[in-house]
C-alpha cells in the first residue's frame, strides 16, 4: 500500500523555494529526483520554465513520438450516493437522475464510433447499488463491441467487482483520489462510501490485481489550498505503482475544479502557470508516464500544451448523461471549457506538427 505518512514527512522536509540559478542546476542534471521536483514546482521563473519546456518536448517525443491519443467520455448515469461538495452529481444536489437504457447506450456509442473514436471513457455517479453495478457492466459489454479501449470512471470497487468488469471487456480504469490530504478528504466527502479514504486509495491496486493494465489517476486541483503538495503526493503514488507493477501502463491527469450550476464550494483557484509547471516538470521527472488533459481546460491552453508533455486528450466532451444524442437535457457534472468539434481538434494537432491517434499502440 502507498505510504501516505512517509510522503508527508519527505515533502515537509523539502518544501522550500530555490533561486533561478539553483533551478538551472537541477535542469542540467540528466535525471531529477523527488527533491528536485519539489524545488522546481516552487520556482515561478519563466526563463526556467522555458528551458524546462524544451527539455520536456524532447523527452515526450523520445518516448511517445509526435502522437496525441484522442478519446471520448460518455456519461451513462448520474445516480450517486456520495455527497462530494464539489460535484454537480452529489447526492445532496436536487437534479434529475437517470440511467441510460441499453438501447440508448448502444445508440450513443455507435454515434461516437462513427465519429472516429476508438477509445471510450464510461462515467457514472458513485452508485454502489446492485442495479448500478449491473448497469455499468452492461455498458462495458456494449462498449467492447465498438471500441478497442474501454475505460471506466466510476465508484471505487473491490477486486471481485473489477474482475467482473474485466470479463465484460473493461481494460482501463480512471480513478482520482481527489486529494491526498486526509483531513480535507473527510471534509469534502461528508457522506457516502467514498468517505473511506483508504478504500479508494487501495482500489487502484485492486483493479491491477484483477488484470486491469491501463490505469489513469489524478488529484482534483483546488480541493486543497496546498495543491502543490497534492500533486507531489500524486507523483509519488504513480512512482510507487510503476515500481511495484512494471507491466502496467500508467497515465496522470491534473484536473482543475470546474464550476457547476449552484456550486457553493469555495475552492482554491490554480493558476495556468502552476498547471503548466506540473505538466512540464512531471514529464522531466517521470519520462515514460502518459499525461492526460481534458476539455475542462480551455482550447488555447490545450493547444499550447501539445508537445510539452501531454500524450492524451479528450475531445468533443459532454458531461451530461447521454449528452450526445439524448433529448432529456440533463444538467452536466461540470462546465466544459473546450467545446470544439473533433475535426477542429484534429486540425489543430496536425497544425502543431503532431499526429492525432485513435488507437493506443501500446495496447495493440
Amino acid at each position: 500500500m502507498f505510504n501516505i505518512d512517509e510522503t508527508i514527512k519527505f515533502y515537509e522536509l523539502n518544501d522550500k523555494s530555490i533561486t533561478k540559478n539553483e533551478a538551472f542546476c537541477i535542469l542540467n542534471k540528466e535525471e531529477i529526483d523527488e527533491r528536485d521536483y519539489i524545488s522546481l514546482i516552487n520556482c515561478d521563473d519563466l526563463d526556467v520554465l522555458e528551458i524546462a519546456a524544451k527539455r520536456a518536448k524532447k523527452i515526450t517525443e523520445m518516448y511517445f513520438g509526435k502522437n496525441i491519443f484522442l478519446y471520448v467520455p460518455l456519461y451513462v448515469s448520474n445516480i450517486c450516493s456520495s455527497g462530494c461538495i464539489y460535484c454537480g452529481f452529489s447526492c445532496s444536489n436536487s437534479i434529475e437522475r437517470r440511467r441510460l437504457k441499453e438501447d440508448e447506450i448502444d445508440r450513443e456509442m455507435k454515434y461516437l464510433k462513427n465519429r472516429g473514436f476508438n477509445s471510450i471513457l464510461i462515467l457514472t455517479g458513485e452508485d454502489y447499488s446492485k442495479a448500478g453495478f449491473e448497469h455499468l457492466k452492461k455498458a462495458v459489454n456494449i462498449a467492447r463491441g465498438y471500441f478497442n479501449e474501454v475505460f471506466i470512471e466510476s465508484a471505487a470497487y473491490t477486486y471481485e467487482k473489477y474482475k467482473e468488469l474485466a470479463l465484460e471487456g473493461m481494460n482501463g480504469l480512471t480513478l482520482y483520489q481527489e486529494t491526498y490530504d486526509k483531513g480535507i478528504y473527510s471534509a469534502v466527502h461528508p457522506v457516502g462510501k467514498k468517505r473511506d479514504f483508504d478504500f479508494r486509495l487501495n482500489a487502484v491496486e485492486e483493479a491491477i490485481r484483477a488484470g486491469i493494465k491501463y490505469i489513469n489517476i489524478g488529484c482534483l486541483l483546488g480541493l486543497s489550498v496546498n495543491y502543490k503538495k497534492d500533486v507531489f503526493f500524486l507523483l509519488m503514488h504513480v512512482k510507487y505503482l510503476m515500481e511495484k507493477y512494471p507491466n502496467i501502463e500508467i497515465s496522470i491527469s491534473f484536473p482543475r475544479i470546474c464550476p457547476f450550476e449552484g456550486i457553493k464550494f469555495c475552492y482554491t483557484k490554480v493558476s495556468d502557470l502552476d498547471f503548466v509547471k506540473f505538466i512540464v516538470y512531471t514529464r522531466i521527472f517521470l519520462k515514460n508516464v502518459g499525461i492526460n488533459i481534458s476539455t475542462r481546460e480551455n482550447k488555447n491552453l490545450r493547444d499550447n500544451l501539445i508537445g510539452l508533455g501531454v500524450t492524451k486528450m479528450s475531445a468533443e466532451s459532454k458531461t451530461s448523461v447521454g449528452g450526445y444524442l439524448s433529448t432529456h437535457n440533463l444538467k452536466g457534472q461540470f462546465e466544459v471549457s473546450d467545446d470544439r468539434k473533433l475535426e477542429e481538434i484534429i486540425n489543430k494537432i496536425k497544425e502543431k506538427g503532431y499526429n492525432p491517434e485513435f488507437n493506443n499502440w501500446v495496447m495493440l
